[in-house]
């Protein structure tokens, strides 16, 4: 293989630190908030993930690119993520069913990328100096012109970013024949939770962010769902108050990540931006209700208020992330609502969570 070099590249902080690398290849500046993962498979599943929209990934992984892509393994329409950063990014790739390389799949997307980088230098100063903006440039952009930009880039905190994912116009999902029907409302779903309802039988009609609760009930549904989604949670006001419409109507609610803090909400649960967040494939959780650890798929930097959901008399805590104590679950008694903070639909290690889509049926079943 013919010896290239490629051009150096900078992560710059908002704080004014720099972390050197090199450039993939594609020209140009990008800006978000800097976050890690800790998964060691499915970047690709990552970088496809609406819950990621305005963020910058930093892999935990060394080797980022190597099994190439499948067309088959995305969650959205395209990239998510605002740029991505890693140690070793592979621009060749051994995988039968691959349908191509990362390199290519960013170049058709126009995804910039830093490698070569001291990842694990730099998830250390993020676990310690928690989570900021930061901006990679790979252009040769003066780093004080970089300052500046950086510093008008807004906080995720009281960002709304639902909309900037959400689908334009209601679409259906599954068989129409299928027993059950579902509403479900769009701030950022993942193509996966969709196949979890089809395969058990529900045809899904998925509603834009901000769709009213009289447009989701037209559809008839026997039940509702809450999807993931990117930003805070707090600026989505018509999703918390069509929350407490489905919750008054009394018919089944699942709720799953940016869906669950919404349902904290609009039981009156405030929820806050955590110092890092949970994001990867491995986060221990405990069913409080089975007595059973289940290990989780994550990827949320909001989280509901703990210590408001134990003194509400209307809910119940029924997960509970093992390494911080936050909430992973909660249900509302004398109802059919239930809401997760992880994600069931990826389904990691032995499909340790998949059993909450059964959950969501035997109530649409009632």
């Amino acid at each position: 293989m013919k010896y290239t070099t490629r051009k150096s590249a900078i992560l710059l902080l908002s704080d004014g630190t720099i972390f050197h690398g090199k450039s993939i290849g594609i020209s140009g500046t990008t800006f978000g908030e800097v976050c890690f993962n800790t998964g060691m498979t499915g970047y690709q599943e990552i970088f496809t993930d609406p819950s990621y929209f305005g963020q910058i990934m930093v892999a935990t992984n060394p080797h980022i690119g190597n099994y190439g892509v499948n067309d088959k393994e995305v969650e959205s329409n395209g990239i998510k993520i605002a740029g991505l950063v890693c140690k070793n990014f592979s621009f060749n790739y051994s995988r039968e069913d691959a349908s191509g390389s990362l390199e290519d799949y960013f170049t058709k997307h126009n995804l910039i990328c830093i490698s070569d980088v001291d990842t694990r230098a730099l998830v250390s100063y993020i676990r310690e100096n928690g989570a900021m903006n930061a901006v990679i440039c790979t252009d040769d952009t003066p780093v004080e012109e970089l300052k500046a930009a950086l510093a008008q880039v807004p906080d995720m905190k009281g960002l709304e970013l639902a909309s900037q994912v959400s689908t334009k116009e209601p679409y259906f999902y599954g068989d129409e024949n299928a027993t059950y029907r579902v509403s479900a409302l769009d701030l950022g779903i993942k193509t996966n939770i969709l196949r979890n309802l089809a395969k058990r039988d529900c045809y899904i009609k998925v509603y834009p962010y901000d769709s009213s609760f009289a447009e989701l009930n037209s559809f008839n549904p026997d039940g509702f769902f809450l999807s993931n989604g990117p930003g805070d949670p707090e600026p989505l006001e018509n999703a918390i108050e069509v929350a407490g419409e489905i919750l008054a109507s009394n018919k089944p609610l699942f709720g799953i990540c940016l869906g669950h803090q919404v349902i904290g909400l609009a039981n009156g649960i405030s929820t806050y931006k955590m110092f890092n967040g949970h994001r990867g494939i491995n986060h221990p959780v405990m069913n409080l209700v089975s007595g059973k650890g289940e290990i989780t798929s994550q990827n949320h930097g909001f989280a509901v208020n703990r210590e408001e959901v134990e003194a509400h008399s209307g809910l119940e805590i029924t997960h509970l992330h093992l390494n911080d104590g936050t909430v992973a679950g909660m249900r509302v008694k004398g109802t059919n609502c239930f809401s997760v903070q992880y994600h069931p639909e990826a389904s990691p290690g032995p499909h340790d969570s998949s059993y909450l889509f059964d959950q969501f049926i035997e109530s649409l079943k009632k």
